[in-house]
């Protein structure tokens, strides 16, 4: 009886110490395994494209003068109206244009030194703005301007806030092939990356899309636009 148990404790013992050598095995075939998933690379992929913007928001503003206040509103109206005909006779609807209501200042009321002396009390100014999708319409109309300025109307300087602007609303055309395009130039790298490390270039790991930015290619031509995007890209490598 006593030989029997022996005998069944010691198969016992071997099928135990079996099952720790297979599970070591496993074990340590798991640990490579691990380890070889944890080789990767991390490369950035970029897109570029110049598009043409497709809105422009042209702001219009002129200066008037004068010491009859009646008066000076009633220029203001009329060049007003001088400048939706030029407009209007320059392919732009009535609802691409909108004006503003006229700001005057008195400078008298003011209480400006010197006032006294000052040729004109009152000093005014309207602004106009035309809003389209014809962009080169605007561009085309912005170099005849010169034509109102030899009726006697007196244009204000397009400082930082008189800009015209140029919009580009059509990204979301244009980003799924960008996006596959900062993808695949990613890839290349990443490739070629594994190429010259003799190893080999496995599944996506982890994957970040960059904002997408919207710029002017340059301050000469603010209509043309630089639309640009970096993906970056981590691969797992192997042997």
């Amino acid at each position: 009886m006593n030989n029997k148990n022996m005998m069944n404790a010691l198969f016992l013992g071997i099928l135990i110490c079996i099952g720790l050598i297979a599970l070591g095995y496993q074990l340590s075939k798991g640990m490579v395994h691990l380890k070889s998933l944890d080789r990767t690379v991390t490369v950035k992929g970029l897109s570029e494209r110049e598009v043409s913007a497709n809105i422009a928001i042209w702001p219009i503003t002129f200066h008037e003068a004068g010491n009859d206040l009646n008066q000076l509103f009633s220029n203001i109206q009329q060049k007003n109206a001088l400048i939706i005909t030029f407009l209007k006779n320059n392919g732009f609807k009535t609802e691409e244009i909108s004006v503003a209501p006229p700001g005057i200042l008195d400078k008298q009321a003011e209480g400006f030194s010197g006032s006294e002396n000052i040729k004109f009390r009152y000093s005014g100014n309207s602004s106009l703005t035309v809003y389209s999708e014809n962009v080169d319409n605007v561009r085309q109309a912005m170099n005849k301007l010169v034509e109102l300025g030899k009726q006697g109307i007196a244009f204000a300087r397009q400082g930082y806030q008189m800009q015209t602007e140029f919009i580009f609303t059509k990204l979301n055309e244009i980003k799924p092939e960008m996006v596959e395009e900062a993808t695949k130039n990613a890839r290349e790298v990443a490739e070629k990356f594994a190429t010259d490390s003799n190893s080999k270039l496995g599944k996506i790991k982890k994957a970040r899309q960059g904002q997408f930015s919207i710029s002017n290619r340059d301050k000469n031509t603010p209509y043309i636009k630089n639309v640009r995007v970096v993906s970056t890209i981590e691969y797992y490598l192997s042997d």
